[in-house]
């Protein structure tokens, strides 16, 4: 019989030792008891799976058979990762110092019964002591940068089915934004009219490592089918050290502090300046893992360049900080000043009270838990509770829970 092993103080993980969420956030489970969680409604906005580990049940899911076949290369059962997807480099687990990434794919589902994604989903979620998660995948975030559009295409539509069929219906606490493939407006159309109206679809996503203007024309029609379902659009950031730009740093560090806040930057502007909150006013759009800090800059900086250039903003009835402070932004990775009168006023800048939601991008490196905000000391009882919680529950049509129920 195999037990989950629990490695001691200075125990370096090896291969063989087992690995379970649970125990791995049992630190967070100490803190969610302390701080009395179950009295708040806790929603995590931006929350990762490892889609690849359950890749061979996503491939069989795509529907052009030269795509599959490639993809499976012979046989779905040897399929681990595939050529399908573009890589991007990096060093997100510090070269093995966090263990999670290499171990966490030896976690087992265990008797829950549910698939396995589900299950380990649920495990960080009863952890942190979140109520509800709005689940994202990971290397299929580097698709925007594909060369092919029907690879785009064709994943982005069979990890929709695979998804909603094999881990959102397992549980109805475990909700998704759908992946968009935005390189083809007409497929995105076609993903939203599909899916739109499943049960644990709250809204769809973009990846923001890409080069497609979201100003585009071809992008009108899939702008105003959102609206009128009354559907959020998230732009979820990324990095690429491909990018030219970013090929001048050789760190790591300094491209991911970099490029989360560039891409998410660049679509707002288009976003903004080109008009889209006037032509599009009941669209609810939010930037998903930027941080904080972006948001104050460009609002100076955007009003600044409107004030003495708006002739060239012709659509625009107000500042760009205004249109700014309507939109919705997730709370990860949150910048933690040493003086925290500066963090405090960019929740000021950008009506935080109503418009921030928490977010844990569990499980990479750089996540946060609840106490990120829970503790911060200018917050009211109640703009706490909007942020870890009632925010999301408006925004994205949630049921909050009767006080004091987490089941």
């Amino acid at each position: 019989m195999t037990t989950t092993s629990r490695p001691q103080a200075g125990h370096r993980m090896s291969p063989d030792d087992d690995f379970n969420t649970s125990e791995h956030l049992r630190n967070a489970a100490r803190q969610a008891a302390e701080r009395n969680y179950q009295d708040f409604t806790i929603v995590d906005v931006d929350a990762h799976h490892y889609e690849t580990e359950s890749w061979a049940e996503i491939v069989g899911y795509l529907e052009d058979e030269v795509l599959r076949h490639f993809a499976q290369r012979g046989g779905a059962a040897e399929v681990n990762n595939t050529g399908l997807m573009t890589p991007e480099w990096g060093n997100q687990d510090l070269s093995g110092r966090l263990t999670r990434y290499p171990m966490r794919k030896k976690e087992m589902a265990g008797a829950e019964g549910a698939h396995r994604d589900a299950v380990i989903v649920r495990r960080a979620m009863d952890a942190m002591g979140i109520d509800y998660q709005i689940m994202f995948p990971t290397p299929m975030l580097n698709l925007g940068l594909h060369p092919a559009r029907e690879v785009e295409i064709g994943l982005a539509r069979a990890y929709a089915r695979w998804v909603i069929e094999k881990v959102i219906s397992a549980d109805p606490h475990i909700l998704t934004m759908l992946y968009l493939p935005f390189g083809n407006p007409e497929a995105c159309l076609e993903i939203v009219r599909e899916y739109a109206d499943v049960p644990g679809v709250v809204g769809f996503m973009v990846t923001s490592v890409r080069f497609n203007p979201v100003h585009d024309n071809g992008y009108m029609k899939l702008y105003r089918e959102l609206e009128e379902r009354g559907m959020p659009l998230g732009f979820h950031a990324g990095y690429s050290w491909h990018e030219r730009s970013m090929q001048q740093f050789n760190k790591f560090i300094s491209v991911h502090s970099l490029g989360f806040p560039f891409y998410n930057m660049v679509h707002l502007t288009n976003w903004v300046i080109n008009g889209l909150p006037e032509r599009f006013p009941g669209l609810r759009v939010l930037w998903i893992e930027g941080g904080l800090a972006w948001i104050p800059f460009l609002m100076q900086r955007l009003d600044n360049e409107y004030k003495m250039r708006s002739s060239e903003a012709p659509l625009l009835r107000a500042l760009p900080s205004d249109y700014m402070r309507k939109m919705y932004y997730t709370s990860q990775p949150m910048e933690r000043p040493n003086d925290l009168s500066v963090l405090k006023t960019t929740f000021d800048m950008i009506d935080a009270e109503h418009q921030l939601m928490y977010s844990s991008d569990y499980p990479h490196w750089d996540f946060d838990l609840p106490s990120t905000i829970y503790d911060l000391p200018f917050l009211t009882e109640q703009a706490k509770r909007n942020i870890l919680g009632g925010n999301a529950c408006r925004l994205f049509g949630i049921p909050e829970h009767p006080e004091g129920d987490v089941s």
